[in-house]
């Protein structure tokens, strides 16, 4: 199901929404478990990583073939939870909303150059412009490393100078994953509702009017009108 365009002004809270009131759902158990999944792979991955080319790990864990084994298989299994995730509808909704891009968007994204925190100017659905293009480039940079990961494992796929040069492409975007993964998970530990969400599914429902008061609307919308 295609969900609800998002709106591009935001309501202020309404009075029952001010004070915690009860909690809404946010994630589906399917949602939930992609996230999990794919995060212990990425993690593992990006750890195996850093055990292959920093000199003091690779010193401090050793059994390099081992390391190098769960370095490839995990780059490889990276993308598989989400792939078999586009069977729950919810998912799917939701990667439709990630790849929408609106004029609250962009406005948010002005606001959060000025580093306005007021919530009036970072209007946002059920993700914020931030949390978009966090997952688009998350989804764009797994799948190249993948691709280059494969000519780097199988050396007679492609002649030397692919190989080469999937190389150099492969260690450098490993390195912008991880300073962008250090700063999702320092948005997270910064915000417990958050992860409160992305651990049990739901938050509160003043969280979600002021985070995301466009989706709120949305959803409070219709579920009067499922009434």
């Amino acid at each position: 199901m295609t969900p609800p365009p998002e709106r591009t002004t935001a309501p202020p809270p309404r009075a029952g929404e001010r004070d915690g009131g009860s909690r809404v759902l946010r994630f589906s158990p399917a949602e939930r478990w992609i996230h999990r999944t794919t995060a212990l792979l990425l993690g593992a991955c990006v750890v195996s990583a850093a055990c292959l080319y920093l000199p003091a790990l690779a010193e401090l864990v050793g059994r390099r073939e081992l390391v190098v084994t769960v370095h490839e298989w995990t780059g490889i299994l990276t993308p598989l939870p989400a792939l078999l995730g586009l069977v729950s509808r919810a998912f799917r909704a939701d990667l439709t909303r990630l790849n929408r891009f609106g004029p609250h968007d962009r406005r948010w994204l002005r606001a959060a150059l000025r580093r306005d925190h007021r919530p009036q100017e970072r209007p946002a659905g059920k993700f914020n412009a931030g949390q978009k293009l966090y997952a688009g480039y998350i989804a764009g940079a797994v799948l190249v490393m993948a691709g280059t990961g494969l000519l780097m494992w199988f050396t007679g796929l492609a002649p030397l100078v692919w190989r080469t040069s999937a190389t150099f492409v492969h260690d450098w975007l490993a390195l912008a994953i991880g300073i962008v993964l250090l700063g999702h998970i320092g948005k997270a530990l910064a915000d417990p509702e958050a992860r409160r969400g992305m651990r049990t599914g739901r938050v509160e429902r003043a969280w979600a009017a002021r985070e995301h008061p466009l989706w709120r609307t949305d959803e409070d919308a219709r579920e009067r009108r499922q009434r």
